[in-house]
């Protein structure tokens, strides 16, 4: 397989996510939560800031910076738009994956070799860095089975 093919399996997979969020969300939008479990629209909030505060930052790193270092960092739930509706986040949600989508779609052959450091993980090429992206969506993604 070629860098090619690869980094547009990537970004295939990271543009599946949204669609996969708004059916497993949907599906349990009526169920009760667990007390002191996230509901639906706070998971969707969480991967809105992961992916502004995580994925979008790190990439522009990558672009801007020499091997930038990265701290291990989950961050809370996104706290823009308080009185919007879980297909609102959805809609907030798939922009900002679509973000995350049209940087990579930007990248040369250099850009997706450039490397960075996370202190869990070690040294990160791009579609390592995104790799990781697409295991913290399945990981959500299964907490609604």
């Amino acid at each position: 397989m070629s860098d090619d093919e690869t980094h547009a399996d990537l970004r295939r997979r990271l543009a599946e996510v949204p669609r996969r969020l708004a059916v497993a969300t949907r599906a349990a939008a009526d169920k009760p939560t667990a007390a002191g479990e996230w509901t639906p629209a706070d998971i969707v909030r969480h991967l809105i800031a992961v992916e502004e505060e995580v994925w979008h930052s790190r990439l522009r790193q990558l672009a801007a910076e020499d091997r930038p270092r990265w701290p291990w960092t989950e961050p809370d739930r996104w706290l823009g738009a308080p009185g919007a509706s879980l297909e609102d986040l959805l809609i907030v949600y798939a922009d900002r994956r679509g973000t995350t989508i049209a940087i990579l779609g930007e990248l040369d052959d250099a850009g997706w070799a450039r490397t960075g450091e996370h202190a869990t993980y070690g040294v990160l090429d791009v579609a390592a860095l995104m790799a990781k992206a697409i295991d913290h969506d399945d990981e959500h993604l299964e907490s609604f089975r």
